[in-house]
């Protein structure tokens, strides 16, 4: 058993340390077209599975079809939890050549660590660029993204990016699709979109609502043998993640087996609310389980934030924490 703290924690990250983590997540490693299996109640499923397979062909060994009529880029937008990531994988998996999987945040965070110019050369040449959760949130960063996806596309990259519809939106009969062409402007011509109906299967599987731990469950995963533990005060997180850059939360939470928060509660800065969201994704990329106690974890958004601008990366992030809490501790 190791017990570490983050707070402790100094990371230092290289260009190629956070290219070489450029990759699907953990729980996606398997993830092939083959093992993704549509809910029968929702046949857009089977649609944008068809449509993202179709992005590649089978023949000269595995490249991207070269017709003329084929787009450079797809899109695929749904709402939490119905596939998306295991297609954006899947492509993934298939394409060859030079090829990077990443979230928005990731991508944002690459150009952010090394200036848009340094970002554009490290990435040109890539044959395949995939992006999870685009977020049309943040004008600049989206600004950023299309600037740079244009650069690398008109060298013949191919782009497949998700994004995530709001459940309120859902509940209209919206889509983000719309969103998406409009803000990407000059590239929207580029790009297929498609929408994917379903149920989020991590609320299916967890009812929903994140577990709360006792000081002796907290004890006793602390205790556990063979295992890495990050062990911190909540209150303390924030100092954490506001001191290092967003690129090196990967590496802050490297090698760890499990995370314990003591006394969660919730936030009252944005800035901070939104350093814990890309924390959260790093965490649900390597599959860490969390235990904590006090808030329930799903509830450290208060309301204010939750219907503001940023409400799409609030509930993704409270999707992840549930599945995170219930998420057995591998010993």
């Amino acid at each position: 058993m190791s017990l570490v703290h983050l707070a402790d924690r100094r990371p230092t990250v290289t260009t190629e340390q956070m290219l070489e983590h450029l990759v699907p997540p953990r729980q996606f490693v398997s993830a092939r077209f083959e093992t993704f299996v549509p809910d029968n109640d929702y046949p857009s499923q089977y649609n944008a599975r068809d449509a993202a397979r179709d992005f590649f062909t089978s023949t000269a060994g595995g490249l991207f079809r070269k017709s003329v009529d084929q787009p450079l880029g797809l899109y695929l937008d749904g709402g939490f939890g119905v596939g998306k990531t295991h297609l954006l994988a899947s492509a993934w998996h298939v394409a060859m050549g030079r090829k990077y999987f990443g979230t928005f945040i990731e991508y944002t965070a690459l150009v952010g660590a090394l200036g848009y110019a340094q970002a554009v050369a490290a990435l040109t040449g890539t044959a395949f660029v995939a992006i999870d959760e685009f977020e049309l949130d943040d004008p600049g960063d989206t600004m950023l993204m299309t600037r740079l996806l244009g650069a690398l596309m008109a060298t013949g990259t191919r782009v497949m990016a998700t994004s995530n519809t709001p459940p309120n939106a859902l509940g209209e009969g919206r889509f983000a699709a719309a969103d998406f062409v409009r803000e990407i402007q000059g590239l929207s011509d580029r790009f297929r979109t498609f929408r994917i109906d379903g149920v989020d299967y991590r609320h299916r599987e967890n009812e929903g609502r994140a577990d709360v731990s006792t000081e002796e469950e907290l004890d006793a995963v602390e205790r556990s043998a063979g295992l890495t533990v990050a062990s911190d005060v909540f209150g303390e997180l924030k100092f954490v993640l506001a001191r290092e850059h967003p690129s090196k939360y990967a590496i802050l939470v490297e090698e760890i087996g499990a995370v314990v928060w003591r006394d969660v509660s919730p936030f009252a800065d944005q800035n901070d609310a939104l350093r814990f969201v890309a924390l959260v994704d790093r965490l649900y990329d390597a599959d860490i389980p969390i235990r904590a106690s006090g808030t329930p974890v799903d509830e450290v958004f208060p309301a204010e934030m939750l219907s503001g601008g940023f409400r799409k990366k609030y509930l993704r992030a409270q999707s992840r924490l549930v599945a995170l809490t219930h998420r057995a501790i591998s010993r």
